[in-house]
């Protein structure tokens, strides 16, 4: 069956016109971050196997520890392969051959690949980043072709071993004027930390694109798109964008596991995923696990995880049942978010990876508490709460949006959350109440005091205009609480224009996206619409 390829179009043509941009003497090397799973080397392959450009050459190195000289091999390999692959030349993945037949049309390149592999073999590993990567520079020189070099996890160079390994690739990303670089990585911090750090230039700098799971309206469409035959409920579909948080890999292997168990309804597909110990998902979240028991306080991250994952997920919270001095929780926590497992909001924490939340609260955490060995009992009490949580989440998805609203703002306990780069305490109200507005088309909201403020919240679940904003600003004229907060809430994209509007309105906007953020660290349900 021919692999889906769904709704990256954007970043697609980021990388089209960047390519194609090196040919006319315009390099701009690219960054492409995200979290794991969430389907950054599948942007690239799609790229590749589309792109037919004569003049480019590229190279993509999944990086992975490894001695320098497999890298070098590797590297000098995938280069000459990628320069051969036109030439009507029957190829084979044999270095040697490949040297050999590219002796005819790079006779300089070929001599510097010669002396790269006759340093190697005899351990002499100095400047071999800087002398692998000039070789695309020399390629260019006797052929007029551009390379581009493609690092999939590149800060896996840091552990191959390369000398002062940043120092030498600043000087490259300033005199390699023909070689452009995408650099991909899930390690979002770290990345950040490497390119203001190690990698800022005034030329030669990179481009960051960050890469999101699917969006609630294309991961309904890849489902409906994939499914095809396959008679699935509507509630269903909505718990599995929920479920998987629209990361393309999850859509994927429920899909499959779907189609191809057509006699299976969705708790038992979870339950065969997840649970079993045959499940792709239950062996991948195990081997994560299995990442941190060699480190040092590997029962401290874990217990972190799992309090998260229950809903714990407040920092002065988990220290107090870990029984932890703020000082050694904020430093377990740091390492947690420079491995990008988890991501913080103000004063609360969040595993970025819905599913492993999920196995981690119910599958991982109840084998470890079962009082038996009985896997029955163990699978039965799994299903309950997976039942449970189908089921609690068709009731959410039930209910008004105003009513779910309500809900949301009557949980608020003074925490701080960031939200859209700005801090915000979100207060513990002593009344909520509804509201009625003279406008027709933004007329139901609702009122919330606190000691402190005083919030007025608009819910409309169309699109939202720039008359709406100013509506709505009039209607909060009314009240003189000197600590006001305005918000509307709606369902829909917000254009840009209507922003800039509530921006100077002084009024907070909340589209689903933010609005699910909040659901998330209250351990609700999202809104799927």
């Amino acid at each position: 069956m021919k692999k889906i390829f769904f709704g990256r179009k954007a970043y697609e043509e980021i990388l089209e016109k960047r390519v194609s941009g090196l040919k006319d003497n315009y390099r701009q090397n690219i960054a492409i971050v995200g979290d794991e799973l969430v389907g950054k080397t599948s942007i690239i392959f799609n790229f590749l196997d589309k792109f037919q450009d004569n003049r480019i050459v590229p190279l993509y190195l999944d990086v992975r520890p490894e001695p320098v000289a497999s890298f070098a091999k590797r590297f000098i390999g995938v280069l000459l392969y990628n320069f051969l692959i036109n030439s009507d030349i029957a190829l084979k993945e044999d270095l040697e051959f490949l040297i050999a037949k590219s002796e005819k049309y790079l006779p300089d390149t070929v001599n510097k690949v010669r002396s790269i592999l006759d340093s190697l073999s005899k351990r002499k590993t100095k400047n071999v980043f800087s002398e692998l990567n000039l070789l695309c520079e020399s390629l260019h020189q006797e052929t007029g072709k551009f390379c581009v070099v493609i690092f999939d996890e590149f800060q896996n160079l840091e552990q191959i071993g390369f000398l002062n390994l940043y120092r030498e690739w600043s000087r490259l990303l300033i005199s390699s004027k023909n070689t452009m670089y995408i650099i991909i990585s899930s390690m979002k911090l770290k990345t950040k930390n490497i390119l203001s750090k190690n990698l800022s230039l005034l030329f030669g700098n990179f481009e960051v694109i960050t890469v999101e799971p699917f969006d609630i309206r294309t991961s309904g469409e890849y489902l409906q798109n994939r499914l095809g035959s396959v008679n699935l409920a509507v509630p269903l579909v909505s718990f599995i964008v929920h479920f998987t948080g629209g990361y393309p890999l999850y859509l994927e292997v429920i899909a499959n596991a779907l189609l191809e168990n057509k006699g299976s309804n969705l708790a038992e597909i979870l339950e065969d995923e997840l649970f079993d110990s045959t499940g792709i998902l239950n062996q991948r979240f195990y081997n994560y696990i299995r990442s941190f028991l060699g480190q040092a306080h590997s029962n401290d991250y874990i217990a972190i995880l799992y309090l998260i994952s229950s809903g714990r997920n407040k920092i002065k919270e988990i220290a107090h049942l870990l029984h932890m001095t703020k000082k050694d929780l904020i430093s377990r926590i740091n390492h947690l978010l420079e491995l990008d497992t988890i991501t913080r909001s103000g004063d609360f924490l969040k595993i970025n990876d819905r599913v492993f939340s999920f196995w981690m609260k119910f599958v991982y955490q109840g084998k470890l508490q079962s009082l038996t060995f009985d896997a029955k009992n163990q699978k039965v009490k799994f299903r309950d709460n997976l039942d449970e949580m189908i089921q609690e989440f068709i009731v959410q998805a039930q209910k008004p949006l105003m009513e779910r609203v309500n809900e949301l703002l009557g949980s608020f306990e003074d925490e701080i959350v960031q939200l859209e780069r700005r801090k915000v305490r979100l207060n513990h109200f002593r009344e909520i109440k509804p509201l009625q507005f003279r406008s027709p088309v933004l007329s139901h909201g609702l009122i919330g005091r606190s000691n402190e403020s005083l919030w007025i919240v608009a819910v409309k679940q169309e699109v939202l205009t720039e008359e709406d904003v100013l509506e709505f600003s009039r209607e909060c004229r009314k009240y003189r609480h000197k600590l006001q907060r305005k918000i509307i809430v709606t369902l829909k994209d917000i254009d840009m224009n209507t922003r800039l509007r509530a921006l100077e309105e002084k009024i907070w906007t909340w589209d689903i996206n933010s609005l699910n953020q909040i659901l998330d660290l209250y351990s609700k349900p999202r809104v799927i619409a």
